[in-house]
């Protein structure tokens, strides 16, 4: 049986988190793992299943080493760190399991959650950036939406040489630091790398959020407007790894295919443009003969194109 609840801890901010030590103000106990739920919202979506088989065999042979990390309900306990171990022991049909049990609200819940999964070598991109962008977005109390619009707003004002207002500064102030302490991005960097991978096709996300593939591969895939086309191409870059140099040197033949003839009207007017930037280069005018013979040339063309 647990012990008695301990009290909530006060903590800051998310630096707080990182620097939190969860044995104290815990307690540590076997439990039942039916009596372990998951949490409404789950940081991290894609688990590998081949690394997931390797730690079923190893909870299978050595058991749980490390403790889960879970908050007491009325009637049980919800998880808030360990799914990938929670997962493997109930594959291998394990009755209880150790936990770590300590008192956090909603807030503090989601902030452990997603900090122990960006903290992850294996973490994917997708769920690294959505980690990431909710972690700001919890630590402004704000939406993600409004923590991408004080990005682009900071990016926008350095670029124009605007000053920013005070509120918008010190929120730019506290993604930085809470970027400091993750120790990967900027808030550039972040804006720059990342956020354009969240506005990728869902397929290219899919794949990408397996990790079947490089983010930079997948960005220039995505690229392809054809889903079919796009399809068969991420499909035979990650079944030959094909290098992206090859990648793409075959969405240039895919668009060669696709750009339609050039009517005759369009040929005209394209060697009409090349001929105009070829008299004002040269010196062409400047010999009488021609300058004569080109004139009498742009009489008929006038007369031509007036009379059609």
């Amino acid at each position: 049986m647990a012990s008695k609840r301990p009290q909530v801890p006060q903590m800051r901010g998310v630096t707080d988190l990182f620097s939190m030590d969860v044995g104290e103000e815990s307690s540590s106990n076997t439990v039942s793992i039916h009596k372990i739920v998951l949490p409404k919202s789950q940081p991290r979506r894609y688990f590998d299943p081949e690394k997931l088989a390797q730690l079923t065999q190893s909870v299978k042979e050595h058991g749980i080493l490390e403790p889960l990390l879970v908050r007491p309900l009325e009637d049980g306990y919800e998880l808030i760190a360990g799914e990938r171990r929670y997962r493997a022991a109930k594959e291998v049909g394990l009755a209880e399991v150790p936990v770590v049990v300590r008192e956090f609200n909603d807030r503090q819940a989601l902030q452990v959650a997603l900090i122990e999964n960006l903290q992850r070598d294996d973490l994917n991109p997708v769920d690294e950036t959505e980690g990431l962008l909710q972690l700001m977005a919890i630590e402004l109390d704000i939406s993600t939406d409004e923590v991408v619009s004080i990005l682009n707003q900071a990016a926008n004002a350095k670029k124009r040489g605007q000053e920013l207002t005070d509120n918008v500064i010190r929120q730019l102030e506290a993604v930085e630091s809470l970027l400091s302490t993750v120790g990967r991005f900027t808030a550039e960097s972040f804006r720059v790398n990342r956020l354009p991978l969240l506005n990728l096709p869902q397929d290219v996300l899919d794949v990408l959020r397996q990790g079947k593939i490089e983010f930079t591969k997948a960005r220039v895939i995505a690229r392809i407007k054809d889903e079919d086309q796009r399809e068969a191409l991420l499909q035979e870059a990650i079944a030959e790894s094909l290098p992206l140099s090859e990648i793409k040197d075959k969405i240039k033949a895919l668009q060669s295919q696709e750009e339609p003839e050039p009517t005759p009207e369009k040929l005209i007017a394209q060697r009409w443009s090349e001929i105009g930037k070829r008299l004002q280069k040269g010196n062409l005018l400047d010999d009488r003969k021609k300058r004569d013979r080109l004139t009498k040339l742009l009489d008929e063309l006038d007369k031509l194109t007036t009379n059609s």
